[in-house]
C-alpha cells in the first residue's frame, strides 16, 4: 500500500449554507506535518462533530473512491469527500477499530467510520447522498494519531490488523443510533472506539 494523496482544506461557505466548513479539501504536494490533532494547517470549523484526537485524520481507500466515482457517475479528485489521506489499494469495508497504518514515522489507529451528514451532501450536490452512503456501508475511517511526524504522497503504508475482537466499520454503521445488545456493547467498549461513540452507547 502507498499514500496516493494528502489533502488539506480551507474554511469555505458551501452553496446554500450560511456556515463555514473545511470539507473542501485538495491534494497538496510535499511533506505535511501530522500531530495529535491531525494535519497541521487543515481547517476544521465544527469542533462539536468533527476533529479532536479520536477523529484527527479522515482516511479513504482508493478502491472505495473508485466505487463511488462509478456509482455517482463523476470524477472524484483527491479531497472530494473531505478526506485527508487516500490509501492506494485499500477497501474500507475490511477495516475494524484498532487497525493501524504506519506511514514513515506516523502511526494511525482506526477509531470509527465516517458518518455522512448534511454538509457532506451539500458539498457533493447530492441531496440523497446521506442515505446512499449509509446503505453502501463503504465508509471512510477516522483515525487517532498514536505517533506524529511528516507525511506525503507516495510513501509506503504498513497495515497491521487489530489483534483483539474485531468491530468492523460496516458493523458500526449498521448499528449507529440503535440499541446494542449487551454482548455487542461489551465488544465495542473492549475495542479502542472513538470516544464520541462510547459516550452514546
Amino acid at each position: 500500500m502507498k499514500i496516493r494523496a494528502v489533502c488539506r482544506g480551507n474554511p469555505e461557505v458551501l452553496s446554500g449554507k450560511k456556515y463555514k466548513s473545511g470539507i473542501n479539501k485538495t491534494a497538496v504536494s510535499g511533506p505535511m506535518m501530522v500531530d495529535a490533532e491531525g494535519l497541521v494547517g487543515d481547517s476544521i470549523c465544527n469542533r462539536k462533530h468533527h476533529g479532536g484526537v479520536d477523529q484527527a485524520i479522515y482516511l479513504e481507500g482508493s478502491l472505495d473512491l473508485a466505487w463511488w466515482a462509478e456509482e455517482l457517475g463523476r470524477d472524484l479528485p483527491p479531497g472530494t469527500f473531505g478526506e485527508n489521506l487516500i490509501v492506494e489499494g485499500l477497501d474500507n469495508r475490511t477495516l475494524a477499530v484498532g487497525d493501524r497504518f504506519a506511514i514513515g514515522d506516523v502511526l494511525l489507529e482506526v477509531t470509527s467510520p465516517r458518518m455522512p451528514c448534511a454538509t457532506f451532501a451539500a458539498r457533493m450536490g447530492e441531496p440523497t447522498l446521506v442515505k446512499r452512503y449509509a446503505r453502501a456501508a463503504r465508509a471512510g475511517a477516522y483515525c487517532r494519531v498514536l505517533q506524529g511526524g511528516m507525511i506525503e504522497a507516495g510513501q509506503d503504508v504498513v497495515f497491521t490488523a487489530y489483534h483483539g475482537v474485531r468491530v468492523t466499520l460496516p458493523e458500526m454503521m449498521a448499528t449507529y443510533g440503535k440499541p446494542l445488545s449487551l454482548q455487542d456493547r461489551q465488544r465495542y467498549l473492549a475495542a479502542p472506539v472513538n470516544d464520541r461513540w462510547t459516550r452514546e452507547m
